[in-house]
């Protein structure tokens, strides 16, 4: 038995999953932050760097637990739909608070930001978004176009052939690449056809048939955050340039390890135990679970407005040091959205646009 059935989606496990992938995407935006480029690095700058850089693995796992719980709740068997009732609904659900938001970030650039203004900028921010957060919705909605197709390989396909093919997708997908960037040698990669966000998709059903004493998780979790950071710093001291990133990207092997850990982790939490021993706590983590598009979409209006002093104090990791900044400003901005989320879905019509 999983510990994740149709019955219970909008109870402890999703919630708490969501809540924590939302908590890490902050912490990976305030992480990120622009820094001025200095000339020679001092003990004040690696320090610097490696807080940023530990701050930004610990994050990482954050948008790929968003796409494991979506595919584990809409890959279960028991999910038989049309395909057009499916992309109508699915269609609904993210089309009407991106055209939404993307009307508020547009006005962000132009007014706030006071980026020029034409009209291809316009038209290439409808193509692959207007703000930088937005293409997690794109790569979303093309998850959802195939979900009618992985639906028939997740009811008829044995546990021997889904291993099967997660092996060839974590393969393609997470070690071949940075193989390929790392060695200097040019691999063929079409072999692999299917690769990308299908495999976070397929590993979140996948894994609620696995399980692991919490010691190795935990174990698994340290080593996988570790090797990222680490990696991180060596590849950026050999390499430098984008290969200083290899071990940062969503995909790469360390950050699915994690990822993987984690959610499996999360699983282990006793619903009954934590609604009852945090009463409070478990109704605010139910908001955010059933909120956090709207959070992930508004979320980086707050953080912007934070870190460049729009609301007449500025918190920025050039004001600040990194190691208190990161988890103060990730702090005020949850619960600011989560305030100015809960009153915007106090108005029935903004309820279903904003997400």
């Amino acid at each position: 038995m999983s510990w994740l059935t149709l019955k219970t989606e909008d109870r402890v496990h999703v919630d708490l999953i969501r809540t924590l992938g939302i908590v890490l995407v902050i912490i990976v935006h305030a992480a990120i932050e622009p820094h001025p480029i200095v000339e020679t690095m001092d003990l004040t700058e690696v320090v610097r760097w490696f807080t940023v850089n530990t701050y930004d693995s610990l994050a990482r796992s954050s948008v790929p637990l968003f796409v494991m719980i979506s595919g584990a709740l809409l890959l279960q068997p028991a999910k038989v739909e049309p395909i057009r009732v499916f992309l109508k609904k699915r269609t609904v659900r993210i089309g009407l608070p991106l055209i939404f938001w993307g009307a508020i970030y547009f006005v962000w650039r132009f007014l706030v930001n006071q980026e020029a203004f034409s009209p291809s900028t316009v038209v290439q921010g409808v193509l692959t978004g207007p703000y930088y957060h937005f293409w997690f919705l794109y790569m979303l909605f093309g998850l959802y176009l195939i979900t009618p197709v992985l639906r028939v390989l997740t009811v008829h396909a044995t546990r021997g052939i889904m291993r099967y093919f997660m092996v060839l997708l974590i393969f393609g997908t997470a070690v071949m690449p940075p193989l390929v960037l790392l060695s200097g040698f040019a691999f063929e990669l079409k072999i692999f056809a299917i690769t990308g966000w299908i495999t976070y998709f397929l590993l979140g059903y996948y894994l609620l048939e696995t399980r692991a004493r919490t010691s190795i998780l935990v174990g698994l979790w340290l080593t996988a955050v570790f090797s990222t950071n680490i990696g991180t710093y060596a590849v950026t001291s050999l390499a430098g340039g984008h290969r200083g990133l290899v071990f940062l990207d969503f995909l790469s092997v360390t950050v699915v390890l994690a990822s993987s850990s984690l959610f499996l982790l999360l699983g282990k939490v006793s619903p009954i135990g934590l609604e009852r021993r945090f009463p409070r706590g478990s109704k605010l983590i139910h908001f955010i679970g059933q909120s956090t598009l709207a959070i992930y979409l508004l979320h980086v209006i707050v953080l912007e407005s934070l870190q460049k002093g729009y609301l007449g104090f500025q918190i920025s990791v050039n004001t600040i040091h990194p190691i208190v900044e990161v988890p103060l400003i990730t702090v005020l901005t949850l619960f600011i959205c989560v305030g100015l989320v809960f009153l915007l879905k106090k108005v029935p019509v903004l309820k279903k646009l904003i997400g």
